[in-house]
């Protein structure tokens, strides 16, 4: 599979999973994701998929800084159902990156290593994404609005053409390239853009 060029451009997430180490997976532990990870993982690249992991991104500088950031050692909540709208894109696109598992993860090795129910759905009461570390309970809310970066005015016309089954080649290959012109503005233009990634610290 031939990804388009920014793929490579969008900085990696690097963490450190004791699962991995302790399992032999990684000798020092570190693990490293690429947005091509995510898309591999979703099966296609879109706002969704790139806000899951702009969002991932800033929770994880917000809360290790500097530091490495500990894969399995995070919770994550959403506020909305596993099956509303595009939540559950976005949760599996932060459980690739943080470790954190709704029900069905790892249940742990003796106590420890525990991924399952570090991801929870339907919550009600959080903006975007919360972050939480296992370790002190520092959190953050991460909220992603994708409205500064607008599609390009043709996506519409395209897309009902492509989905009606009239669109010829040349316009097939227009579309897509609008659309991930789209994603590749939200990854490399905006990602530090305050306006489209929105970090709350909570206390």
């Amino acid at each position: 599979m031939a990804f388009p060029d920014f793929f490579a451009e969008v900085p990696a997430l690097r963490l450190h999973d004791g699962l991995a180490q302790l399992l032999g997976a990684s000798d020092d532990g570190v693990v490293e994701y690429h947005y091509a990870d995510a898309v591999r993982l979703a099966g296609h690249s879109c706002p969704t998929v790139a806000g899951g992991w702009l969002s991932a991104r800033a929770a994880l500088r917000h809360l290790y800084g500097d530091d490495m950031p500990e894969r399995g050692d995070i919770r994550v909540y959403l506020n909305d159902a596993e099956n509303a709208g595009v939540t559950g894109v976005i949760g599996q696109v932060l459980t690739l990156v943080t470790g954190a598992a709704a029900g069905n993860g790892f249940h742990g090795l003796g106590g420890r290593h525990v991924r399952s129910h570090l991801l929870q759905y339907a919550q009600g009461d959080v903006a975007g994404v919360r972050f939480t570390r296992n370790d002190n309970d520092e959190s953050v809310e991460v909220e992603i609005d994708t409205a500064p970066v607008p599609g390009d005015p043709m996506l519409r016309p395209l897309m009902q053409l492509a989905m009606a089954g009239q669109a010829d080649a040349a316009q097939r290959r227009e579309f897509g390239r609008l659309w991930q012109d789209r994603v590749r503005r939200m990854l490399i233009d905006h990602a530090d853009d305050p306006a489209v990634v929105k970090i709350r610290a909570l206390a």
